[in-house]
């Protein structure tokens, strides 16, 4: 009996999982299929898991647009200068942190804190970027974002738990706090440096708030932003299309090619989304190792 029943329990977990992990997973299939599909098609319904009508076209239309590749430009360099710079610095001030003989060591954790506690607010943080002129500057994508205080936090519990007994041993062969920090303080650190880098390279990739508000340059715009403005203007032309096919009695034609607003949209959305996707499975192994060490000390 007790077998039977916990061979039941199993069934019912793995269906219970299955159906989780199917709900996380359908919305990734529906916007490939639907990018894969005629957009003048799909505005039919009825598609599920594969395209009724296949083709290329959506995302020929968005490759073929030059600003796609700028903007791809800006996320790539924003996201790979700003995680290194942010993973190194903060790496930097956790070890400086993590000095019980470091004067001043409480000052500067309750410094660093304060602002996650308080917000000026956005008015004075436009003015502040404004005075420190970057406004329409590429860098406003990576100095605001360079320190993030539960970063420093994980960062910072980790290394404590380095034994000391290795840094004593350095020292003694007359190595210096910085050697000690880069051979090894960082080669120790890899799983909590792999799961920082995801968390502020995740960050960089999806910001578009950014972008939005802070950049006018339309060479500066992030990928990000370009699909926001895109969901925003196919939202207006869907919007138009309805009020004149319901005051004309006649449907708009949107484009030759078989394209549309919502199908450009998805075939961006999966561009958007897949280096992501693919950089995720190489760092998870290290994902929950490195939160649960970084976070908790026993």
């Amino acid at each position: 009996m007790e077998k039977r029943s916990f061979s039941w329990f199993t069934v019912l977990n793995y269906f219970l999982l299955t159906l989780f992990a199917f709900s996380m997973i359908y919305p990734f299939i529906y916007v490939l299929v639907y990018s894969l599909n005629d957009g003048k098609d799909s505005m039919m319904g009825a598609l599920y898991f594969f395209p009724r009508k296949f083709t290329l076209d959506n995302y020929a239309q968005v490759f073929d647009n030059p600003q796609i590749w700028q903007a791809y430009k800006i996320t790539i360099l924003r996201t790979l200068l700003g995680t290194v710079l942010s993973v190194l610095l903060s790496t930097l001030m956790a070890y400086a942190l993590a000095k019980k003989t470091l004067p001043g060591r409480t000052f500067f954790t309750f410094y660093i804190f304060l602002p996650t506690i308080f917000s000026a607010g956005f008015i004075p943080y436009f003015i502040t970027l404004q005075k420190l002129h970057l406004i329409n500057n590429f860098w406003v994508y990576v100095i605001p974002f360079l320190f993030n205080f539960m970063h420093i936090v994980i960062i910072r519990t980790f290394i404590q738990g380095i034994p000391e007994e290795l840094e004593e041993a350095a020292r003694i062969d007359g190595l210096g706090d910085f050697q000690i920090f880069m051979r090894i303080i960082l080669p120790l650190s890899g799983p909590v440096l792999a799961t920082i880098s995801l968390f502020v390279g995740v960050m960089h990739w999806n910001d578009w708030f950014t972008g939005t508000y802070y950049v006018s340059n339309k060479s500066l715009i992030p990928v990000q932003t370009l699909l926001q403005q895109m969901l925003t203007e196919a939202e207006a032309l869907s919007s138009s299309m309805q009020r004149a096919a319901q005051q004309g009695g006649q449907t708009v034609n949107v484009s030759a090619a078989g394209a549309t607003p919502e199908s450009l949209r998805m075939a961006l959305l999966v561009i958007t989304v897949f280096p992501i996707l693919c950089i995720y499975p190489f760092l998870q192994r290290y994902f929950v190792k490195g939160t649960m060490i970084g976070s908790v000390k026993g």
